[in-house]
């Protein structure tokens, strides 16, 4: 790890000891009980694959691809991505238009986030939730579930041989899915030796913040087909979604773009095809 990652990893620990304080784990531990049931982040992923929910894909047949939507207020790298923002107003846009689930930023003092956010989008949308953080320990898992995330990130490049599926292992007992991402390609086997099954590529490397599709396509058939491609960031045109489902993938994961167009559900629908 280094640059932009690093500081982001320090400063997410800082920031985990000061909220086991205020919050002792015993504490959070007691309100798992009333989190509101999980819903089924794989399933609504590869329903975008077919018609309908009740009609599989024909063998051999494509269907569109899944969109994990993101609320994204800023990025490091970019700055504030949207002046009126407003998480769950934006979330609502998300479902309206064909979201099959919806990524939550956060992570605070990098992106502008805020665990409340996936909260309160939990009560108002139907599509699976999914913690977007930088989870580095068990406490941000229950933190998770208790804020009622469906799915929970992990990256592989800031998780040890022993975190990861260590993490993994706990957000399966606690009913949720994770979604574990890599960029670096040496990470890809032991991603899959922890148990993931659905595969997040970067397109962006984390440590320098620098986009490109390629990266999946370089990638993306070394991923088994048992488990749930996920391609992430820099996809912006349907064209670009168009060559993803080609190499097979089965979801993508947007923010910027949505976050940055004058109408979200109008490039939310572009994106899928029927705009």
């Amino acid at each position: 790890m280094n640059n932009i990652l690093e500081r982001i990893v320090i400063s997410t620990r800082r920031d985990l000891e000061r909220r086991r304080d205020a919050t002792p784990v015993a504490h959070l531990e007691a309100r798992l009980s009333i989190a509101p049931p999980v819903r089924n982040f794989r399933a609504a992923l590869e329903r975008g694959m077919s018609p309908s929910p009740l009609t599989p894909l024909p063998q051999g047949a494509r269907g569109k691809l899944a969109i994990i939507a993101e609320v994204k207020k800023a990025s490091p790298s970019a700055g504030v991505l949207r002046a009126d923002f407003d998480p769950v107003a934006i979330a609502r846009i998300y479902a309206a238009n064909g979201a099959d689930a919806i990524s939550v930023l956060t992570d605070e003092p990098f992106f502008q986030g805020h665990l409340s956010y996936l909260t309160a989008i939990r009560q108002a949308v139907a599509p699976p939730v999914l913690r977007k953080d930088f989870i580095v320990d068990a406490y941000q898992v229950i933190e998770a579930r208790v804020a009622g995330a469906d799915a929970v990130l992990l990256i592989a490049e800031i998780l040890g041989p022993r975190e990861l599926p260590a993490l993994l292992t706990q957000i399966h007992d606690l009913g949720m899915q994770a979604l574990v991402e890599l960029y670096d390609r040496e990470n890809l086997q032991r991603v899959l030796d922890a148990g993931a099954k659905i595969v997040g590529i970067n397109n962006r490397n984390l440590r320098t913040f620098v986009t490109s599709l390629d990266h999946t396509l370089e990638l993306v058939e070394s991923i088994p087909a048992e488990c749930c491609c996920v391609s992430e960031s820099g996809i912006r045109t349907r064209a670009d979604m168009e060559r993803l489902e080609a190499a097979g993938v089965k979801a993508v994961l947007v923010g910027e773009t949505f976050m940055r167009s004058d109408d979200i559900g109008a490039k939310l629908r572009e994106l899928r095809g029927n705009g």
